[in-house]
């Protein structure tokens, strides 16, 4: 689940005066609300994508399950890619708040748009909710940082409940929209109504646009355009860019993942040459700092390939080869999506805590990614002792257990890696390429998005997926993750070295 980013642009000379509730600025709630119901949208869908495109586009043939795969990695990638362009938008061209308005009604027509059974449409209600989100997402949780003064203890605070409204969200939403999926227009478990989960996330994403309409003048001045920026010509300009985009990302959706991860991969070294360029401008500290960026973007890459099987493969497991029968009720596959926001709600306090008692040995940010890549890792080993020894030999099916703790221990991994890697950013990045920094962060999970596509649709196979194929899998994902997550630890003092000091 990503978390909210830490705010990457400065905290505004002049902060208003906010009345607090509960000790924070009263706009943090109402923030809290838009983002939860945002993410209600964008969490509700999700689970169902891949599973709808099999059943709606492919008659329900499981040689569907490897291209639908791809299409939702190549998706998610390009949510993460349209960040990018959706912060300078808010930054330099409308505003926060225009932004954040804009962006909530294109996605909204998106969502709307993929309920129509038409694959054309489908594809291009996918785009539109691309270049909605890319709007919408960065740009909500850098105002959160603006109700802040530099220096105000609260700030931490306040990102902490902002991160639990886009938990409570997500986590809610798979539960709400799998239920009425199984209950509504004639859907069952053996055959859910995908159309309704479609309806009912444009229905959170229009509460989510609702609410901030009527909440933004709490914001008085925060997430305003800037001064010489206040025309609303420049809102039907970014429209009209935002309406040309949409194309864009549809052609984007309908190449090949391959050569999309090429394309990703292209725009990611040169934003890493400009860094090190910058960074040996810099001088010596500050190539090194850099240089150790880049190193982790890698392993980061790695880690989000294999824990985004969660709305691809991990769902063709859970439909196909998981026992979710409890007597005569069966536990819905959308619901699974749910434990993660669960284990973060539960396991975040936790883990803060531990970092704080462990101290002088409090692992150093290097050896918090190789923990994350080892939980990832031992997720996928559970997997493989599932598949291998507790296979039911009438139902060929394994466990219901054993897929919900493989979530609960990727989500320990994303406790591990996620929190400090936009922080990170913020601290290695070269002074003048921040920005460039944060692009290479989200171009880095973009591509790992695309390559989870990719690798669930080998788990898949040509024909749909198996025991024999999801055991052989997820024996390399094993594999993928324990060698590069050792190798981390063995040398990360070497990065702890060219980080100089930063912690």
């Amino acid at each position: 689940m990503s978390a909210a980013a830490p705010n990457s642009e400065p905290t505004p000379a002049h902060v208003p005066e906010f009345k607090t509730l509960l000790g924070h600025p009263k706009p943090l709630w109402m923030l809290f609300m838009t983002e939860f119901w945002e993410r209600f949208a964008f969490y509700g869908m999700r689970w169902a994508l891949a599973l709808y495109i099999v059943a709606q586009f492919y008659n329900g043939d499981a040689a569907g399950e490897a291209p639908a795969s791809k299409l939702y990695g190549a998706y998610l990638a390009l949510v993460y890619a349209a960040a990018l362009f959706g912060g300078y938008v808010a930054d330099k061209v409308i505003g926060y708040q225009r932004s954040i308005l804009l962006g909530a009604v294109i996605m909204a027509a998106g969502l709307f748009m993929i309920v129509l059974p038409n694959e054309a449409l489908f594809k291009l209600g996918l785009a539109t909710i691309v270049v909605g989100n890319g709007l919408f997402k960065p740009n909500i949780s850098t105002m959160v940082g603006q109700l802040y003064r530099q220096g105000d203890e609260r700030r931490d605070s306040g990102f902490t409940l902002f991160y639990m409204g886009i938990n409570a969200g997500a986590m809610v939403a798979p539960i709400i929209t799998g239920w009425l999926a199984e209950r509504m227009f004639g859907g069952s478990p053996e055959m859910p109504a995908y159309k309704v989960v479609f309806i009912a996330s444009g229905v959170g994403m229009l509460v989510s646009l609702v609410w901030f309409w009527f909440g933004r003048a709490q914001l008085q001045s925060v997430g305003r355009p800037a001064a010489g920026t206040e025309g609303k010509a420049r809102v039907l300009y970014t429209l009209l860019g935002a309406l040309v985009m949409i194309p864009v990302v549809y052609a984007l959706l309908a190449i090949d993942a391959s050569t999309l991860g090429w394309l990703l991969g292209a725009l990611f070294v040169g934003l890493c040459v400009l860094i090190l360029r910058e960074g040996f401008k810099d001088g010596a500290v500050r190539r090194d700092m850099a240089i150790a960026m880049l190193i982790i973007f890698a392993f980061n890459v790695l880690f989000w390939c294999f824990f985004e099987q969660a709305g691809s493969s991990f769902n063709f497991l859970a439909q196909n080869i998981v026992n979710r029968d409890f007597g005569g009720w069966v536990f819905p596959v959308g619901w699974f999506q749910s434990v993660n926001s669960i284990a973060i709600i539960t396991m975040a306090p936790i883990i803060a805590w531990l970092w704080v008692k462990m101290g002088s040995a409090n692992p150093s940010i290097p050896r918090k990614f190789g923990l994350g890549l080892l939980f990832n890792a031992l997720a996928f080993l559970l997997l493989m002792f599932a598949l291998s020894s507790l296979v039911d030999p009438q139902s060929l099916k394994i466990p219901f257990w054993t897929l919900f703790a493989v979530y609960w221990i990727q989500s320990i991994g994303e406790l591990c890696l996620s929190p400090i890697g936009l922080s990170m950013v913020t601290k290695l990045a070269p002074v003048r390429l921040v920005g460039f920094g944060m692009g290479g962060w989200f171009l880095s999970t973009a591509i790992g998005n695309n390559l989870s596509g990719i690798f669930a649709s080998h788990v898949s196979g040509e024909g749909g997926m198996t025991v024999a194929s999801a055991q052989s899998g997820y024996t390399f994902g094993f594999w993928a993750l324990l060698i590069p997550g050792v190798l981390l630890f063995v040398i990360a003092p070497l990065i702890q070295k060219l980080m100089h000091g930063v912690k």
